[in-house]
């Protein structure tokens, strides 16, 4: 299962509103129908209120999703709802892009709060 408690952040640099952009491009968890590996590249965009998220820890934190048996648009809400709970930002979207099976690609996009202030930096 997703282990959410791997999450560690820490305090922002500033106040002043900025963008974080965060790029997984080895991400793998595993088909619940075939039990064949999913791989994608997982976007991590988002503008911090009071904290980010340490690297290694979300590092660890998408690795346990290695062995987990999960549709594509569940690891994109899961990894949304996680870092929302974690971190408490200002605005947050997940990006995932799944490599191509049977001729179809995938990306899913889910979001959290309102990108307002982001879209000005």
């Amino acid at each position: 299962m997703p282990d959410p408690s791997l999450l560690e952040t820490f305090e922002s640099p500033t106040k002043t509103p900025f963008l974080i952009e965060h790029i997984n491009e080895e991400f793998t968890s595993v088909c619940p129908v075939t039990g064949h590996p999913d791989f994608g590249v997982i976007t991590l965009r988002y503008e911090p209120a009071n904290c980010c998220v340490e690297l290694k820890s979300l590092k660890l934190y998408f690795q346990s999703f290695r062995n987990e048996g999960i549709y594509y648009e569940a690891v994109t809400n899961q990894i949304r709802d996680d870092l929302v709970a974690s971190m408490q930002p200002s605005w947050l979207e997940v990006k995932t892009s799944w490599k191509g099976r049977g001729g179809i690609r995938s990306n899913i996009t889910a979001s959290f709060g309102d990108e307002h202030s982001s879209s000005n930096i």
